[in-house]
């Protein structure tokens, strides 16, 4: 698997590929399943003639939430721009160099050297760096991120060094688990709409912005079916 510069907030996907999504999925009866999922399952079945085909294949499938703000943006920055097998090399290293568990204290008592001599890349040592500094100061305030809105959240993310909008919207769709994020930036959604919708022609964000009007407002639950039409098996990472 490969993956291509995007820009320093996360990879190019290959279509199909998950490198750098956390692999969230879970039974369908889960306890775990988001509270609006049925809901939208149902909305989308009603307004949208592709996802009425697509979402009937994967019913075991679902958004889960598997780790602490922190971790979940620490790991979506190891793995910015490289394949699932080597992020999860490179978060090993991570961990090592927080002595096996990693917070915001760890990361600061480690610092660059430590993060450096464990093995991971100068700029990602100073953007894992730069996020755990903003959490041990308390220049982000993921306490308050549930009550705020997405934009609000995406605005307080971005301020981070390595961290753009897909990282912020993956952080939005897997970790906060809000329910109307389409995130435009992300090409596996592009091909995915390109194949299902306008027969594999590309597309551009306003033909895909197009498309979603139909989804409103549970653009997440669209956007979890559609990556899943491609990679129907999670990638754990």
């Amino acid at each position: 698997m490969k993956s291509h510069v995007a820009d320093e907030s996360g990879p190019v996907l290959d279509a199909g590929l998950m490198d750098g999504r956390p692999a969230n999925d879970g039974p369908a009866d889960d306890p775990g399943k988001p509270d609006y999922w049925d809901a939208a399952v149902a909305h989308l079945m009603k307004r949208d003639r592709i996802l009425r085909k697509v979402i009937p294949q994967h019913p075991e499938v679902h958004l889960l939430t598997r780790d602490e703000p922190f971790v979940t943006l620490a790991r979506a920055i190891v793995a910015q721009q490289i394949s699932a097998k080597s992020a999860e090399v490179a978060w090993e290293k991570c961990v090592t160099a927080c002595h096996r568990r990693v917070t915001p204290s760890a990361v600061v008592r480690a610092g660059l050297e430590g993060l450096r001599e464990a093995g991971l890349s100068q700029r990602k040592s100073e953007y894992v760096l730069d996020l755990a500094t903003h959490f041990h100061e308390g220049r982000v305030h993921p306490q308050q991120w549930a009550e705020m809105d997405d934009e609000a959240v995406i605005t307080e993310l971005t301020a981070i060094r390595g961290i753009g909008r897909w990282t912020a919207e993956m952080f939005l769709i897997f970790n906060l688990r809000r329910p109307d994020v389409l995130p435009l930036d992300d090409p596996g959604l592009l091909r995915a709409i390109s194949l299902h919708y306008f027969s594999g022609e590309p597309v551009s964000r306003f033909e895909a912005r197009e498309v979603a009007q139909a989804w409103k407002p549970w653009c997440t639950v669209a956007t979890w079916y559609l990556w899943r039409s491609l990679d129907p098996v999670p990638v754990e990472y």
